[in-house]
């Protein structure tokens, strides 16, 4: 069995083999092989180098080899140290070997000494051997000739771009390896980031720069904006002077200077594949949905595209995913990161280690006239707020959504429906007739008094479907043909870039309706009405929405297509929905499978396709579905299982792609296997790993994801839910019909009774939650039911209520509702609600239904209790030795956040790292099981 120490010289070896490094022995030693050569054990005066990087023949640097898991940031002056070191025949391009890396077969930190405050930092990989011999030939070093950058060019630049780039200059100047950039929309971030780019390929002599857009249309975009900017000092375009290719293949143009594409795209290149499908690029990570965050995309070092390879990269419109799901593809290139965004996330700061170099708010924009401002008109209907009852015995039609076959049917039982459920589950014409006809009849008299031509509007729809009806209706309330008003959304059948191109630069369309396309980062400037008839529930997703509306244009370019506009100089949003008033959470979702279907979506699983947006995209459809399931359906989904519930199906997708489980499962890995070696786990004393390793997290994401899908290998378990799910398709109620409840522009409110108002409209929307559910979600059941039962609430159904909750309302998570409780009655709410423990959600049910006198968090109360149980026994003459008490606290810990303590537990951390259950038995003896129960019984509340 190697040792620590061999097996890192063997991962070192492999990783230098990678990066073109011909690896032999001193002894052996052949520099006539290859240019580039590493000799493992080099003699010098302080000692043998662990590895001499020879190019062309001389030494140009130093590897110092580690034990894996050894920290690899005080090893840096050992190397400085073998790097000044004299050494006999061998030929040195430097007294001073330039390069110096540290390695211990899971990290590498890389220095140059040359640089001037030389720094290790972390590199994915060794650099090539042409790599160094070119550094070689420089006249100074990237950071040095970043610290002589010229002043900034001034002459064309609004003030805010000046100061991007100055405040840049600093940052690079000072070696930050990370900046972000905030500036408003339509405040010039690109062209900001075309005149960097230029800085540092001109001045510092950047070979390339790496340029992310947030999908395949932006990067046309972006590839306009470098082909019509204008070099300051030299008078030519941008692409006269240097090459720039956005990727439509995984074709890399060696000798363009400038690569323009998405993260999607790089990432299939780094895997090597030869073709990558476009359609996948023209999704935002703005509009994605789902609450789960993903395990990071794993990148392995690909020698067509080294770490190298990239001096800068540019990050557009950074959205949550690149923090998480992309963040190793980010940190593969050996580069200095730029971020650009208008919208930043509390992640965005993070992973730019809060270095904001540039701050310039929507606010401030406006009062500079780089943006126009916004006023907000409601029309509220009384569909929208309170939904609508139809009565047994009416006829309604069914929609299927993937034929789109309707059929007539005769209701048997009332169809009652919420707001929030429009256009998702039900769809009722007449109300976006009333909604649309209340802004049509607004639009000259209210919106834009005194003009004739309908300004161009953009109007967001919950989903194609709803689009489809929206563009109809439109087009009949005007009496306009098809060119009036169009659809642009990626289930289109024209061109959305020609589309897109119509709508910003001729007079028709009018009106453009879009479920998500052009919600974010297109430029349409003469745009000057967007009207929401969909809700959304992510700060930083709205705010890109509204900036759709914020670019300024010239009077005269509006008046191109819009002729009797005069000047734009505001915006309408016109709020049907309450978007302007919903509960916004501070970050973006991460990714949903837009346009799959669900029987598509059950076969791509089945092939093999577990990615982790496939997974969760199922799972969420199948707790969806698992809510309308008949009992027949449930019998026969259950036959065909062998008793695994719609329910327990979703469950397991779910926690496939669960981080919390999938470390909970690595660590039992993890566990296992080093207990069958008879050595010490992870973490405990002895052990060398501080945590599971990478292949103990993959074996344990294979097998929650094996446990996940098996079932769905079977054919006619898949036919079976495909048929089930389509007998649930959209209601289309004709029955109902609407009114505007109230209609105007919105007074000013202080911010406080908004604050107020917003916590408790949460308030009241959870309130009608359980009120509605408490006969069907098993939770609520027992809560409302037996509302002292001790034990009668399992974490299982904890977790549906939880999920029910965020199909429902996904605005209403657990900490969002316990901070609306805590304004509005902060004397009655005691302690924290921790985000991650959904324990939490009992103590608000609870507290909702009127059953305690105050809100107390899960964890807080179960503190309580165990201390009461405590006290009980000592007055009962029962003691506890020290080491019974830390285990009493484990199990204590472990209700607070999971309700109970179950046998399995004892197979986990932290119970495990203690001996697990063997260990218990031991110290409690045969009184263990009955302990336990009795500290359940106790606990739960």
């Amino acid at each position: 069995m190697l040792t620590p120490e061999q097996h890192a010289r063997q991962l070192i070896d492999a990783q230098l083999a990678l990066a073109g490094w011909l690896v032999q022995d001193y002894k052996q030693i052949n520099l006539g092989a290859g240019a580039g050569v590493a000799v493992r054990e080099y003699p010098t005066d302080s000692g043998p180098a662990d590895y001499a990087l020879l190019v062309d023949r001389k030494l140009v640097g130093i590897v110092e080899a580690k034990r894996e898991g050894t920290s690899l940031t005080a090893v840096a002056e050992q190397t400085a140290r073998y790097q000044a070191s004299a050494t006999k025949h061998a030929q040195r391009v430097a007294d001073q070997l330039p390069f110096g890396y540290e390695a211990n077969g899971q990290e590498i930190r890389f220095a140059d000494a040359r640089d001037p405050e030389p720094r290790s930092r972390p590199v994915f990989g060794f650099h090539r051997p042409e790599t160094l011999r070119g550094w070689t030939r420089q006249i100074g070093t990237l950071r040095a000739r970043l610290r002589t950058l010229p002043a900034v060019t001034t002459a064309g630049l609004r003030d805010c771009q000046i100061e991007a780039l100055r405040n840049l200059d600093v940052s690079l100047k000072d070696d930050r390896p990370r900046a972000l950039i905030q500036m408003a929309t339509g405040s010039g971030k690109t062209f900001t980031a075309v005149s960097f780019i230029y800085r540092l390929i001109k001045f510092a002599g950047a070979k390339r720069i790496l340029f992310l857009v947030d999908r395949g249309n932006l990067g046309r975009q972006t590839l306009q904006e470098f082909q019509q900017y204008t070099a300051p000092d030299d008078g030519r375009k941008f692409t006269e002077l240097y090459n720039v290719q956005h990727l439509t293949s995984n074709q890399l143009d060696t000798v363009s200077k400038v690569t323009i594409t998405t993260i999607q795209r790089l990432y299939s290149m780094l895997r090597g594949e030869a073709e990558f499908d476009a359609g996948n690029e023209e999704r935002s990570g703005f509009e994605l949905n789902g609450e789960a965050p993903q395990r990071p995309r794993e990148v392995a070092y690909n020698p067509a595209l080294p770490p190298e390879g990239y001096d800068f990269v540019v990050i557009d419109e950074c959205h949550r995913s690149i923090y998480n799901v992309w963040q190793q593809v980010l940190e593969y290139f050996d580069a200095h990161l730029i971020g650009l965004t208008a919208t930043p996330a509390k992640q965005t700061f993070g992973f730019f280690n809060q270095n904001l170099v540039m701050e310039y708010s929507h606010e401030r924009a406006v009062v500079d006239g780089v943006n126009v401002g916004s006023d907000v008109f409601r029309i509220e209907t009384e569909i929208t707020a309170q939904g609508s009852r139809v009565e047994k015995g009416s006829a309604v039609k069914r929609m299927e959504r993937q034929t789109r076959k309707r059929r007539w049917e005769t209701l048997d039982d009332d169809l009652v429906y919420t707001g929030t459920q429009l256009d998702r589950s039900v769809t009722t014409p007449d109300q976006i007739r009333t909604v649309l006809t209340k802004w049509k009849s607004s639009l000259f008299t209210e919106l834009f008094p005194g003009r004739e031509i309908v300004p161009k509007t953009l109007i967001f729809a919950k989903s194609d479907h709803h689009a489809d009806e929206i563009v109809e209706l439109v087009r009949e309330l005007f009496g306009k043909g098809n060119d009036f008003c169009k659809k642009i959304t990626y289930g289109s059948d024209e061109n959305a870039d020609t589309l897109i191109r119509k709508f910003r630069n001729e007079y028709n369309p009018r009106v453009a309706v879009t479920v998500d396309m052009i919600s974010t980062g297109t430029d349409i400037k003469p745009l000057e009405c967007l009207l929401f008839l969909r809700d959304v529930r992510s700060r930083v997703y709205f705010d890109q929405m509204k900036g759709r509306g914020t670019r300024v244009i010239s009077p005269s370019d509006l008046e191109t297509v819009t002729s009797d506009a005069g000047a734009k100089t505001r915006f309408v949003i016109v709020d049907a929905v309450g978007v302007t008033d919903s509960v916004k959470k501070d970050t973006e979702s991460v990714e949903r499978l837009g346009g799959l279907g669900f029987e598509k979506l059950l076969h791509a699983v089945a092939q093999g396709n577990h990615d982790p947006a496939q997974l969760r995209s199922l799972a969420t459809r199948l707790a969806r579905l698992d809510r309308q399931l008949t009992p027949d359906d449930r019998a026969a989904v259950q036959t065909q299982t062998g008793g695994t519930t719609v329910q327990q199906l979703a469950a397991r997708l779910y926690d496939a792609v669960d981080p919390v489980r999938q470390e909970a499962e690595a660590q039992r890995v993890a566990a296992a296997e080093a207990h069958a070696a008879g050595q010490p786990a992870p973490g405990e004393p002895g052990s060398a790993l501080d945590e599971p390793t990478d292949a103990h997290w993959q074996q344990a994401v294979e097998a929650l994801t094996e446990r996940a899908v098996h079932l769905f290998d079977d054919p006619a378990l898949r036919t079976l839910l495909t048929k089930v799910h389509a007998q649930h398709d959209l209601i289309i109620d004709l029955v109902s019909q609407d009114r505007v409840l109230a209609a105007g522009f919105e007074s000013r409110t202080s911010p406080e009774a908004a604050q107020e108002a917003l916590a408790r409209q949460r308030v009241d929307k959870f309130q009608a939650f359980i009120e509605a559910h408490k006969d069907e979600i098993t939770a609520l059941q027992l809560l409302h039911n037996r509302p002292y039962a001790r034990r009668a609430v399992t974490f299982a159904q904890i977790r549906e209520l939880a999920l029910a909750l965020r199909l429902d309302h996904p605005e209403l998570t657990p900490e969002g509702i316990w901070a609306a409780y805590e304004q509005l009655e902060k004397a009655r709410v005691r302690g924290a609600g921790p985000k991650t423990l959904l324990t939490n959600l009992i103590s608000l049910v609870r507290f909702a239904l009127h059953q305690t006198e105050t809100l107390t968090a899960y964890p807080l109360g179960v503190d309580e209790r165990f201390g009461a149980w405590l006290a009980a026994q000592q007055q009962a003459g029962r003691t506890f030795t020290e080491e019974q008490q830390r285990w009493l606290t484990m199990m204590k810990e472990k209700v607070a956040t999971s309700l109970s303590v179950e046998a399995e537990d004892f197979t986990m951390p932290p119970f495990v790292d203690q001996g697990g259950y063997a260990r218990a038995k031991q110290v409690f003896g045969a009184d263990l099981n009955q302990l336990v129960a009795e500290l359940n019984e106790a606990l739960a509340a």
